[in-house]
């Protein structure tokens, strides 16, 4: 009989990936969980505030991000719980983890843009970081999740880059 695990009150995982290597992914992914967060609140701000000639434009544009962006952190929060892990989900634990940064202030709608650029370009970075452990422990299924959200987040920051004057 399996007894459950007391970090995650979950019967034991067996999926071919070593508890060691799933753990690593999953502390890779909840980086790119933090980060798709911190840039999925950023986005909605922007898109709550952005005035200017390009508002409707980038209004609109801001909206389809946010909304992919909540997507994508469902899907990561699921693959780290697929893995055993427990999916962080609290704001403190978010900002601990994250390379995006917060914004506070309302900057003109081309600031926006740009650090929305900065901050798809580092979940791009934070994604192709989880590469390694997925890899070593052929976890094709995180490999697809992150292969996938970089495509997205590049192009993203591409459209987005073309949009500065």
């Amino acid at each position: 009989m399996q007894t459950a695990d007391p970090k995650t009150n979950q019967a034991p995982v067996n999926i071919g990936i070593e508890e060691s290597d799933r753990q690593a992914i999953a502390e890779g992914l909840s980086h790119l969980l933090a980060d798709t967060y911190s840039l999925y609140l950023k986005t909605h701000y922007f898109h709550w505030n952005v005035t200017g000639p390009m508002f409707h434009s980038l209004h609109q544009m801001f909206e389809e991000e946010y909304v992919e962006l909540a997507q994508a952190v469902d899907e990561i929060a699921e693959r780290i719980r697929t893995l055993g892990a427990v999916a962080p989900g609290s704001y403190s634990q978010f900002a601990e983890l994250s390379s995006v940064p917060e914004t506070r202030d309302v900057p003109s709608a081309q600031e926006m843009v740009r650090l929305l650029v900065e901050a798809n370009e580092a979940v791009v970075r934070t994604a192709r970081s989880v590469f390694p452990a997925a890899e070593r422990a052929n976890d094709e299924a995180t490999a697809d999740l992150v292969t996938e959200r970089m495509r997205i987040h590049e192009k993203t920051a591409w459209m987005l880059r073309s949009m500065i004057e």
